[in-house]
């Protein structure tokens, strides 16, 4: 009987570098030049912004408070 060698170790070694290769091509550095343009309010995931309005006028008026909704500085702990 002839033997063959089974593909399961194969299969292992490509997922592993397919994962390797996933964890290497993901790593990216952000300059700080670019951190303002990711921290623009547009890019906030908010379906409707006149909804969003709404719902934020709303709570303000329920909770007697108003703002405090959003974050400010870069991060730096120096605000």
């Amino acid at each position: 009987m002839i033997r063959t060698r089974s593909s399961v170790p194969h299969i292992a070694v490509l997922a592993f570098a397919a994962l390797l290769a996933a964890t290497f091509v993901s790593c990216v550095t952000v300059k700080p030049q670019q951190r303002a343009v990711l921290a623009d309010p547009i890019m906030q995931f908010e379906g409707d912004p006149q909804a969003a309005a709404q719902l934020r006028h709303a709570i303000d008026n329920r909770e007697g408070s108003y703002g405090g909704g959003g974050v400010s500085g870069g991060g730096c702990g120096c605000n």
